[in-house]
């Protein structure tokens, strides 16, 4: 039912991809949570490559990535099954279907659809520090389980292998002790300056390298101005640069106002910090770490 790996060589190795690039740290944790067969824990803040995490080992893998995403309002239970009743009243009421069939009438839900595939799959359960306390828990329970009930069919679903779970969470709230002890893990720190530049021309191999060395400094820069509330992330710059490349707007070190600022800053509030903090403040310092 589960697929051991060699804890000595590391019988599987996750290295990236050719748009993904990951530190030797970020390789390291993603192959040891896929030897001891755990749960990977990743936090960083947004725009770091959580989500992209689990798409790249996937990929790299050759295996289907299950999505799994989390509201407020998402429980385990709701991520093994559902039994829509209210289809099954409908049908009932006008005719349609055999309402006898309960089978036809349960959808599984993705935790379901990733312990009931046939080959292992890599399932990335997002952000789930958006769910209520009791959900961390209720969820190990069940992967512990690799197995689930339904009643009313009465039909016991039994897991072929182990998916590879990754679990995201941006840190809005405290996760329990108990979760966290059965799980792997590991903070994706914002990139250094020197690899953000591999993972810009990774993305984008034919970019000018004068281009990108004068927008990273201009991005680095406005990282660093205190009071801005959501930082441009990785992605951000990623766009910028394409929209400075497309239209072919110069980029000066000594320009104050930005090209197509709405790109990297996405609230009224910040744009207003930058003009402040040009016209008053000192020049942030860009440091190349």
């Amino acid at each position: 039912m589960s697929d051991k790996g060699n804890t000595g060589g590391l019988t599987v190795s996750f290295s990236g991809s050719r748009d993904y690039i990951v530190t030797d740290e970020l390789k390291n944790a993603v192959n040891i949570a896929i030897a001891l067969q755990k749960p990977l824990l990743i936090k960083g803040e947004p725009g770091t490559g959580k989500t992209m995490l689990a798409s790249s080992l996937a990929e790299s893998m050759g295996k289907e990535l299950i999505i799994w995403s989390i509201k407020s309002t998402t429980t385990a239970q709701s991520g093994l099954y559902n039994y829509d009743t209210v289809q099954r009243l409908y049908d009932s009421q006008f005719g349609e279907g055999d309402v006898a069939d309960i089978k036809q009438y349960i959808k599984l839900g993705n935790l379901g659809i990733a312990l009931n595939a046939e080959v292992q799959p890599v399932l990335l359960i997002d952000e789930i520090d958006k769910a209520d306390l009791e959900f961390p828990n209720d969820l190990l329970w069940e992967l512990d389980r690799m197995q689930f009930f339904i009643p009313e069919t009465r039909e016991t679903i039994t897991a072929k292998s182990r998916p590879i779970v990754i679990i995201t969470s941006n840190a809005e709230k405290e996760l329990p002790d108990a979760f966290l002890r059965r799980c792997i893990f590991h903070y994706i720190a914002f990139p250094e300056p020197e690899q953000m530049e591999r993972i810009v021309f990774a993305h984008y191999p034919n970019l000018d390298k004068d281009l990108v060395g004068r927008a990273m400094k201009k991005f680095y820069e406005l990282r660093e101005v205190d009071d801005i509330q959501k930082k441009p992330s990785t992605s951000e710059l990623l766009d910028w640069l394409t929209a400075l490349t497309i239209t072919g707007v110069p980029l000066q070190e000594e320009d104050k106002e930005l090209p197509y600022l709405g790109v990297l800053l996405k609230k009224n509030e910040d744009i207003d910090t930058l003009n402040e903090f040009n016209e008053k403040g000192p020049k942030a310092v860009y440091k190349r770490r």
